[in-house]
């Protein structure tokens, strides 16, 4: 038994060394991730022009329309919790439970709370989840309706209810 109660081994199913780990993690990037490169060439493409990541806006949202009052999140699945069935990013770690557990849970309350104020402030909120940007012509109709206000297009919880 180790001196924190867990067994010995509850702390081998990390394969890489504590600095390799550390090297990692600081590689992963919070701005011009894969997905969302995708999402702002599509949005381009389609003659709209936007602002990235404005500091005055709660959760500085990765894609921001300023006149139409209206903003994008792209969440990578891992990170963000995406519970959809379809994908396969979106599990949990099988190792480490209660850190991660508690970690990705975090991270979900915190995105809830962010387009909670965006929507308080009168923005309407888009979240596009990474699987999603494998889909390119499904994610640009959704994009189209978002973007032009057609009912579908928002598939935001909070803004659901608040129609």
């Amino acid at each position: 038994m180790s001196v924190d109660g867990e067994g010995d081994d509850a702390h081998v199913a990390d394969k890489m060394t504590p600095e390799q780990r550390s090297a990692n993690m600081r590689a992963v990037r919070s701005k011009n991730t894969a997905p969302e490169l995708a999402v702002r060439r599509l949005i381009h493409g389609l003659g709209y022009r936007y602002r990235l990541h404005r500091k005055n806006l709660p959760g500085r949202p990765d894609v921001v329309f300023g006149p139409k009052r209206k903003v994008i999140f792209v969440h990578g699945c891992f990170w963000h919790g995406h519970e959809d069935a379809r994908c396969r990013g979106g599990g949990r770690p099988k190792s480490n439970v209660a850190f991660w557990d508690a970690k990705l849970t975090r991270n979900k309350e915190r995105d809830a709370e962010r387009e909670a104020a965006l929507i308080a402030l009168g923005w309407s909120v888009l979240t596009v989840w990474e699987c999603e940007t494998v889909e390119p012509l499904k994610l640009k109709e959704r994009l189209v309706q978002f973007l032009e206000g057609r009912p579908d297009g928002d598939q935001s919880p909070m803004q659901k209810y608040r129609r």
